[in-house]
């Protein structure tokens, strides 16, 4: 499923106030930084275990675990 479907999908899954916000905040987003590519993060880990709340990203980033590991979403396009 493409980033955007994987958004879409979960904006639509949301209560009707929270997805009408959070609808405005992605567009307010997308607006203001049209050059960045999207990533969406389900919070599953590798065993479908939920461990946080699903994210919508604009940009790159690393994330450094307490435990020393990391997640790269670096392999997105800088702003």
């Amino acid at each position: 499923m493409k980033v955007e479907e994987q958004i879409k999908k979960y904006i639509a899954s949301l209560d009707d106030a929270k997805g009408k916000e959070m609808q405005e905040l992605h567009k307010l987003i997308l607006k203001a930084l049209p050059k960045c590519k999207l990533w969406f993060e389900d919070g599953k880990d590798e065993n479908n275990k939920t461990v946080s709340n699903p994210n919508i990203g604009y940009g790159s980033f690393t994330i450094k675990y307490a435990n020393g590991s990391t997640k790269d979403f670096s392999n997105r396009p800088e702003c």
